[in-house]
């Protein structure tokens, strides 16, 4: 249990949000938990909790060489001890609602406070990877949002689902799809198939536990639509497989890859028959949309540059 704390203080809301996201993905030892609010008047707060905490002189030039000197410029580090307290448990209670397109993700902390229409996602904070909080989740949902609204697909595969967030929010943009949400840890399987019933999508979406598309139900689908928020290495290995699992036009949208990793994952799914049509940037994380060759003439890339404040 976390027994000290980090306490950053920020002026500008953007810049907190930067170290923020450093701090929690980009860091070894990443803190045990982490909350970031606005303290009216003064700015931007992050509390940071540690079983042994980095110095703050330390830490400091940690960011600064993940993030360079001008997000730091204005903060002020300090270090404090807390109560013995589950401080994982009540930062996760803490977390507001992230509204990425359409879709509204939230805790049932929020459940009185968010629209409960379709695009409103319970999705609690626990052991399963996917909140929306965290950029690559949030880039998926924005990517399906944009893909969903421009055509139908039949047939989805949310690889490396989490907590199902991905396959949830397909199931409510794609009523008549038929979805597919696998990962290969057996303890998100079943936060996933609770959440898809949470969600009353359990009907809809068949959650299973495989590595990768190695499973006896996977080798017979073809999918028209693939969304996979792993990490670049294992996206790379998968690019074959995915290749051939998805139909000529299909789309495939990929994500937990570092914005320096993009080019090493792209070059890997155009050498599979891919072509990118979107790349999204957020904070240091990039979402790439791409589609299957079909073998006609098609467009050049589409890149945008996105940032995350959410």
């Amino acid at each position: 249990m976390s027994s000290s704390k980090i306490v950053i203080a920020h002026a500008d809301r953007d810049a907190a949000y930067r170290i923020a996201g450093a701090m929690q993905d980009l860091m070894d030892p990443a803190p045990d938990a982490l909350t970031l609010f606005e303290e009216p008047g003064s700015g931007w707060r992050i509390d940071a909790y540690y079983g042994e905490p980095p110095a703050p002189p330390a830490l400091h030039a940690a960011l600064v060489a993940i993030l360079g000197s001008q997000p730091l410029a204005d903060a002020r580090i300090e270090s404090d001890g807390v109560p013995d307290l589950n401080w994982v448990a009540l930062s996760q209670a803490a977390l507001p609602p992230v509204k990425a397109g359409r879709f509204t993700v939230h805790g049932s902390h929020d459940r009185s406070r968010v629209p409960q229409g379709p695009g409103a996602l319970l999705i609690e904070a626990g052991e399963a990877f996917g909140t929306a909080h965290h950029a690559t989740t949030f880039g998926c949902l924005q990517a399906l949002d944009r893909l969903t609204q421009r055509r139908r697909f039949k047939r989805v595969l949310d690889l490396g689902c989490g907590s199902g967030v991905l396959a949830i929010a397909a199931s409510r943009a794609l009523p008549a799809a038929r979805i597919t949400a696998t990962d290969i840890d057996v303890p998100s399987v079943a936060v996933a198939r609770d959440n898809a019933r949470l969600n009353r999508a359990g009907r809809r979406i068949d959650v299973i536990a495989a590595e990768g598309l190695d499973h006896a139900r996977l080798r017979t689908q073809r999918f028209d639509l693939a969304l996979a928020n792993i990490l670049a290495d294992p996206l790379i290995a998968l690019s074959r497989s995915l290749a051939r699992a998805v139909v000529p036009g299909g789309a495939v949208v990929l994500s937990g890859i570092l914005v320096r990793q993009a080019p090493a994952v792209m070059a890997a799914y155009r050498t599979a028959g891919f072509r990118i049509v979107h790349h999204a940037r957020i904070n240091e994380w990039s979402t790439l949309e791409l589609q299957r060759d079909d073998g006609r003439p098609h467009q050049a890339l589409a890149r945008s540059a996105t940032s995350h404040s959410s």
